[in-house]
């Protein structure tokens, strides 16, 4: 069975959460974590670089140890130490971990005191009143947990974008090589990069019976839930649903077009068809018995009177009315990024030298490239105090790579009453700072916007990293007053973050939108820590296109002269970029 890196990933994170609720070095916990973040999204195939004998490049956090069990993972699925550790552990661990407010400690107790062996026998212990009496717990604790148990138990799981994309660019190259097929696409939430996909569609067309077969017998499904000559779902072993549409050639297009959605997009694509006496569904655009359109979605959207939208628009949000208007978006590509603004070295918790990150971000096509890494708070006995960062700088200075500017930067902490982690001394010598948020996250709703908005007034601060200070899945972000951020940010000339990392897309697609709308612009940033990562950058541009974003409305689309023009603008007090 293939072995893809997010499978790698998880393997790290179960190992994780077992040695935590064994109560084990925290550090070795902190070290599975921080493996299952490095690997999870690498665009590099980890297992066929173990199968072809290919030495692992340098990934944080990823010593010998862990490089070992990588191999081991892509030999044979799992680790030795996980299987272990899965007989010692109660089943019900690993569940329990991963809802929100449940650490060790309190797991272990549900487990040991109440016997609890699943969500169901929580949900049942929270509902009967019997945590509260737990030390350490309460009543409002008990009807947190009850509410989350039941959410996870009537919720499908989601999968991160870029993880969805692993599997389902796999299975589209295995469909590809079918006899008689000419198309085969991935399409739903997927083509219209969510940051988060329930299942895949995918939707092939010509000659569709071995591309049938094909999907059936695939090596990584785990269970065939329906088929038949036309259509077929299955569950991948990840739990990942994936659902197989075919269709006759000149059905392609119609059929693109309905299956990459949205259900809203598509209601109102179908209330225009009808104005006009049209239908449509997933075999063309019909008026009466005649097929009139559908090999092509240009064809589909010609026919309704409308100019053909990108799939990242079509979440009804007024897309439709624009299109009308002729006032569609010419949305941000990845081709008009040229640089980033947020990357990390091993002078942090980065993977990779100055020189080398410099000659990866020029391999990625970029102009230029801001080293950031963390100022002392975060990074701890790793983090830039002034004196560490005063020899960083130096180091900087001696690196040249043909082709590229290097940008002397930091990522510095915000602190909890708006100060920055530095000394302003420290920071004029830098050619811009990005300043983040990276603890206290559970501040009140007001404390949190004031300490941000006056991180912005500071005016050696050029960025507003990762704004929500979400992660996908794990951490809705902190509460502010978002729009008040975006409006201060657009007053003063600060720039906001999409970050790129598969787990932020921060700013989130609503956000960017407003960005927008408020005129604040954005740098879609990669917050790299090795040089794979660079790739990310991708995920970023989708997330900017969900926002109707285009390339004046993102700073580093500029060339370097107007960027630093950007920069004294946004920071006036910091050293002249270049």
């Amino acid at each position: 069975m293939p072995v893809h890196n997010a499978d790698i990933a998880r393997v790290f994170e179960e190992i994780a959460d077992l040695l935590e609720i064994q109560d084990a070095n925290p550090f070795r916990v902190r070290a599975y974590r921080n493996a299952a973040r490095s690997v999870g999204n690498l665009p590099l195939d980890l297992a066929a670089a173990v199968r072809e004998g290919r030495p692992l490049p340098k990934i944080p956090g990823i010593g010998e140890d862990l490089a070992a069990k990588i191999a081991e993972i892509a030999r044979t699925g799992t680790t030795t130490l996980l299987e272990r550790l899965r007989r010692q552990s109660p089943p019900a661990v690993t569940e329990l971990l991963r809802l929100p407010g449940l650490g060790p400690k309190r797991v272990r107790a549900l487990v040991e005191k109440l016997g609890v062996k699943s969500l169901a026998d929580l949900e049942q212990a929270a509902r009967a009143g019997r945590i509260r009496a737990l030390p350490g717990f309460g009543e409002k604790t008990e009807a947190a947990i009850a509410r989350a148990a039941a959410e996870r138990l009537g919720a499908a799981r989601r999968f991160e974008l870029a993880t969805a994309v692993q599997y389902a660019d796999a299975l589209v190259a295995h469909l590809a090589r079918a006899r008689g097929v000419r198309h085969v696409v991935a399409a739903g939430s997927l083509r219209r990069r969510r940051e988060t996909v329930g299942d895949v569609d995918i939707l092939v067309a010509g000659e569709t019976g071995d591309a049938m077969r094909r999907f059936l017998g695939y090596g990584e499904v785990a269970e065939v839930l329906a088929q038949g000559p036309t259509r077929a779902s299955v569950r991948l072993k990840s739990g990942l649903q994936v659902d197989l549409r075919a269709v006759p050639e000149e059905s392609y297009g119609a059929a693109l077009a309905y299956f990459t959605g949205s259900k809203a997009h598509n209601i109102a694509l179908r209330r225009l068809a009808q104005a006009r006496g049209l239908k449509i569904n997933e075999y063309g655009v019909w008026r009466g018995r005649r097929r009139i359109a559908g090999e092509t979605e240009e064809s589909v959207y010609e026919a309704v009177g409308l100019p053909w939208i990108p799939p990242e628009l079509r979440e009804d949000r007024g897309e439709i009315e624009a299109a009308k208007a002729g006032r569609l978006p010419r949305l941000v590509e990845r081709s008009d990024l040229r640089g980033d603004l947020h990357a990390h070295t091993r002078w942090t918790d980065g993977a990779n030298s100055v020189a080398e990150m410099a000659a990866a971000a020029r391999a990625a096509g970029l102009e230029y490239l801001a080293i950031t890494d963390h100022s002392r708070r975060l990074a701890a006995a790793h983090g830039l105090d002034p004196v560490r960062l005063a020899k960083q700088l130096a180091e900087i200075e001696t690196v040249r790579i043909e082709g590229l500017a290097l940008l002397r930067g930091i990522e510095v902490d915000i602190l909890e009453d708006g100060s920055l982690d530095l000394p302003d001394a420290a920071l004029a010598q830098l050619d811009l700072v990005v300043a983040a948020v990276h603890s206290a996250f559970n501040l009140p709703r007001a404390r949190q916007t004031e300490r941000i908005l006056r991180a912005l007034e500071n005016p050696r601060v050029a960025i507003l990293a990762h704004p929500q200070g979400r992660l996908i899945g794990a951490r809705e972000g902190y509460d502010v007053d978002m729009l008040k951020i975006v409006r201060k940010a657009a007053a003063l000339g600060k720039i906001l973050e999409v970050n790129a990392q598969p787990e932020r897309l921060d700013l989130d697609d609503v956000r960017c939108r407003m960005a927008k709308d408020e005129g604040a612009l954005v740098a879609i940033n990669s917050d790299a820590h090795g040089t794979a990562q660079f790739d990310y950058l991708r995920w970023g541009v989708g997330q900017a296109r969900r926002g109707w974003l285009e390339a004046a409305n993102v700073a580093n689309t500029r060339p370097l002269a107007d960027l630093k023009r950007l920069l004294g603008k946004a920071a006036p007090g910091a050293r002249p970029a270049g």
